[in-house]
C-alpha cells in the first residue's frame, strides 16, 4: 500500500501495525525517532534531541492534546499529536507528525493521520485542523491534500534548516 493511500481508522496497511497512546516508557525510542535525519528535516527539532528532554515534554502534556505512536510490531514507527487551541480557537487544533526513515512510503503515514483525523472529528469535536508543512515535503503535501487539507498561506524564511532558510505553507482542514 502507498503512502498516498487514505486508511480508515482501525484498518492498518500492515499485520502488526497498531497507534495507541505514547507512554513515559517510550521516551527512549521516541528520542531515537526524532533525532533521525529523515524525520527531523520534517520538523521544527534540532538535532541531538535528548532523552531527558522529550521525557519532559511527555510528562507535560499541554491541555486537551493528543500524543500517538504507531509501533510495528512492538517498535516505534511513527508519531504525532493534535494540540487543540484555546478560547475563541477551542475549535481548532494544531497537528505534527512524522514516519521513522526506514518506514516511509509504507501507509503508515496514512495510518496514523486517519486516528488523528477521526480523533479529531469524532471525540474531540475538533472543526478545524492546522498544520505547516515545508515547501519541499511533497510527499506529506500530498498526504495531507488526500485527507481535505488545502494550502491556506506560504510562510516565506518560516523556519532555518540545514544552513538556509526554508519556505512553509500553512495548511488547515475543516471538518465537513
Amino acid at each position: 500500500m502507498s503512502s498516498s493511500e487514505e486508511i480508515p481508522p482501525g484498518k492498518p496497511p500492515a499485520s502488526g501495525l497498531i497507534a495507541r497512546a505514547v507512554r513515559l516508557s517510550d521516551a527512549e525510542e521516541v528520542t531515537a525517532l526524532l533525532n533521525l535525519p529523515g524525520y527531523r528535516a520534517g520538523t521544527l527539532r534540532p538535532p541531538h534531541q535528548s532523552v531527558e528532554e522529550v521525557r519532559k515534554r511527555m510528562e507535560n502534556p499541554a491541555p486537551g492534546s493528543l500524543n500517538l505512536v504507531v509501533t510495528l510490531d512492538g517498535k516505534i514507527v511513527a508519531n504525532g499529536g493534535m494540540n487543540r487551541l484555546a478560547g475563541r480557537r477551542q475549535h481548532a487544533a494544531n497537528l505534527g507528525m512524522g514516519v521513522h526513515d526506514d518506514y516511509v512510503g509504507r501507509g503508515i503515514g496514512g495510518f496514523l493521520l486517519a486516528e488523528l483525523v477521526d480523533a479529531a472529528d469524532n471525540w474531540h469535536d475538533i472543526k478545524r485542523l492546522e498544520l505547516t508543512v515545508y515547501t519541499d515535503n511533497e510527499p506529506a503535501i500530498r498526504l495531507y491534500r488526500k485527507f481535505g487539507f488545502e494550502e491556506e498561506g506560504l510562510l516565506r524564511n518560516f523556519a532555518y534548516r540545514a544552513g538556509r532558510y526554508v519556505d512553509a505553507y500553512t495548511m488547515a482542514r475543516l471538518r465537513p
